[in-house]
């Protein structure tokens, strides 16, 4: 992990921090205790990494079957319902950032990077890039993201790209069942169940969602 970590910062014009540093603290935590391989051996043996872009789905029913799930929704999720997915890519740009009203929970199945920032540093609907920290997490790593933690893709530190499985509370990050009547502050952001975004002007597969133009300044690539 050493040697790719030097190598991510010496590439990079951006600090990248291991997950496991003191500064992840105000966004999540790292989670130990758990034996999470069952969803990580899922997204090994059962799915793929799309040859460009990212694909990302809610729920896998195989998923949130395994004995790790009730495990997760009873302990770490206090009995609500949860949904186990997962996103795999080859993302390398921070493109924009969401958050959710409640946890979510990565589980690497590969190594990658996470651009991160704080649901306090939004200022009139906008976040300025500058502002966020990056993270490198290991394979086998899993994470909790407190729901103040600005997040997007993962992004990949080699060609063949990353796998991460996602928890989260049932029904988020799918469409909407009725908008909001109201559209001003924080509404404005609302894309999906659950789903608060700001995206890059450039990123069109947001924008062409309805997403609010929120992250402001260069869309900068993370290299590796």
């Amino acid at each position: 992990m050493a040697d790719l970590l030097q190598r991510l910062n010496n590439v990079n014009d951006v600090k990248v921090f291991p997950v496991f540093d003191d500064v992840f603290r105000t966004f999540g935590n790292v989670l130990s205790g758990f034996d999470f391989s069952p969803l990580t051996e899922y997204l090994d043996a059962e799915t793929s990494i799309p040859p460009a872009g990212n694909v990302y789905v809610p729920s896998v029913e195989a998923m949130e079957a395994t004995a790790v799930a009730e495990t997760i929704r009873t302990v770490l999720y206090g009995g609500m319902p949860i949904q186990i997915g997962y996103c795999n890519g080859r993302n390398t740009t921070y493109n924009g950032f969401e958050y959710h009203k409640g946890s979510e929970l990565n589980l690497a199945a590969t190594d990658c990077m996470l651009v991160l920032g704080h649901t306090w540093q939004i200022e009139r609907n906008t976040f300025t890039v500058g502002n966020e920290t990056v993270f490198f997490v290991p394979k086998g790593t899993a994470i909790e993201l407190f729901q103040t933690t600005l997040h997007l893709s993962p992004c990949r530190v080699c060609d063949e790209g990353f796998k991460v499985a996602v928890v989260l509370p049932r029904g988020t990050n799918t469409p909407l069942k009725e908008p909001p009547a109201c559209r001003e502050g924080e509404a404005r952001l609302l894309l999906q169940t659950n789903k608060w975004v700001l995206s890059h002007p450039d990123r069109e597969p947001l924008m062409k969602q309805g997403a609010w133009p929120g992250l402001v300044g260069e869309n900068k690539e993370l290299k590796y």
